[in-house]
């Protein structure tokens, strides 16, 4: 696959290294570059992530850049390629480089070209109808769980008075790098959407009141940063709840495309178990699935 893109874009993949193979597979190529392959399917996707990249960079905001002088995106074998600037030496960003980038972004007028609503249900089906791994009470209760969710999120985002920006989609600190000059940069812009900035400040919020991955010192430096605590904001409790089926129907898919892999496989089972109540209250003690 990457192979062939970049025998078509006239790239040379010699020596290329896998920086990450997940959602999408990402791989440093020579020349200071970076290709992105999308899962089958991807390519409006990708139009729009090199579209969003575009625009952020007119505005002054510090994300990844498609390569210039690349006619992107590719199409092979229905994977979107695209290629990408490598950004200098970094590490993950934390939870106050989150806000700032946040703040910005929030703060921008819509663009020019199309933005879908927010609609975060169905990726969560997609994943459940292909979670091989969990059993059928099971898969059933979480399927009923989806559409008692669905139901709150539509009489939420009903509302006349809820915000609306333009929004990350899955802003949390693993989506911002940190370089070593001090400038953060947004990545993986496959997701940016409009809808209310509420739902990319839960990212972060959920992290205290869900898995207990920040301390409350550093959640109450990210509302300060931001402005703005979504945890006191009257649907903060819909949106946790969706988030923390998202995390538990993306490790269904992990757990599901490895099968081998035991620790997937023990954390899908606990995050069900903890969305049903039979593991006590939050903040639970969730861990990443590969």
């Amino acid at each position: 696959m990457l192979v062939d893109a970049c025998q078509v874009l006239g790239l040379d993949c010699a020596g290329a290294e896998p920086i990450r193979i997940a959602e999408n597979a990402i791989w440093r190529l020579p020349g200071q570059l970076v290709a992105r392959i999308s899962r089958p399917g991807g390519t409006p996707t990708a139009r729009r992530e090199l579209a969003v990249a575009n625009w952020l960079a007119d505005h002054g905001i510090p994300a990844v850049r498609p390569a210039p002088g690349v006619d992107q995106p590719t199409t092979v074998d229905g994977r979107a390629v695209t290629i990408w600037e490598e950004l200098p030496p970094h590490r993950d960003g934390t939870v106050n480089e989150v806000a700032h980038l946040l703040k910005a972004l929030h703060s921008l007028p819509e663009p020019d070209f199309a933005l879908e609503p927010l609609e975060p249900f169905s990726k969560i089906r997609t994943r459940l109808n292909q979670a091989a791994v969990v059993d059928d009470a099971n898969l059933a209760w979480l399927h009923s769980y989806t559409d008692r969710l669905e139901a709150a999120w539509l009489r939420l985002v009903e509302a006349p008075t809820l915000s609306r920006c333009v929004l990350h989609g899955d802003a949390w600190v693993g989506n911002v790098a940190a370089a070593e000059d001090g400038i953060s940069y947004l990545l993986d812009l496959d997701s940016f959407t409009t809808g209310p900035r509420e739902w990319d400040l839960t990212s972060t919020a959920v992290k205290l009141t869900s898995t207990g991955g920040i301390t409350s010192s550093d959640y109450e430096e990210f509302c300060s940063i931001y402005g703005a605590d979504v945890t006191a904001w009257p649907g903060y409790e819909t949106l946790r709840d969706i988030r923390e089926l998202r995390m538990t129907a993306y490790a269904c898919r992990i757990a599901t495309e490895h099968p081998g892999h035991p620790h997937a496989l023990r954390e899908v089972q606990y995050r069900i178990e903890c969305l049903m109540g039979r593991q006590g209250a939050r903040p639970w003690r969730w861990t990443a699935v590969p």
